[in-house]
């Protein structure tokens, strides 16, 4: 019977060690199952950012591509505009030129102005001293006739005589 008491004490032992060892297999699996739980939960929160993640991705994809498209038409743009700049400038030359031939041109017109005045008042002038020339001529041939007249009426008294 000592033998008995002895493998009942031993497996009274056994099975409190078995106890306690199931009580930390116990322990253990609930901290495990915390941990895996906690583990899903960052799993589920990784899953969620991973998405907001690839949406935001698509986003910023989607803005890249607009963002080239846009410089590309910007580029396209640019160089539209540096052709219209350039013609522009082209324009503004030509007109300042004409600008230039024009002033030129009226400072010519006012001297062709001048002159024409000039000219006109030089015509005037000569006019009158042509009038004048003429009524004198018109003044010396009345005296020469008058003057013939009178030389003929004394021959002819003398002739008379």
């Amino acid at each position: 019977m000592d033998q008995i008491k002895k493998r009942m004490a031993a497996l009274r032992i056994e099975a409190d060690e078995s106890a306690a060892t199931a009580e930390e297999l116990k322990a253990k699996v609930k901290q495990l199952e915390q941990e895996n739980l906690a583990k899903e939960q960052e799993i589920t929160s990784l899953s969620h950012k991973n998405q907001v993640l690839e949406s935001e991705v698509e986003k910023l994809d989607s803005g890249i591509k607009d963002a080239k498209k846009m410089a590309d038409d910007n580029a396209a743009t640019g160089s539209q505009a540096e052709g219209l700049q350039r013609r522009l400038q082209l324009l503004e030359e030509e007109a300042e030129t004409a600008d230039a031939n024009l002033r030129e041109t009226n400072e010519k017109l006012r001297q062709t102005d001048v002159k024409a005045g000039h000219y006109e008042r030089k015509v005037q002038a000569l006019e009158n001293a042509r009038d004048q020339w003429e009524q004198k001529y018109e003044e010396m041939a009345k005296k020469y006739a008058d003057t013939k007249k009178e030389l003929d009426d004394f021959v002819a008294e003398i002739g008379n005589i």
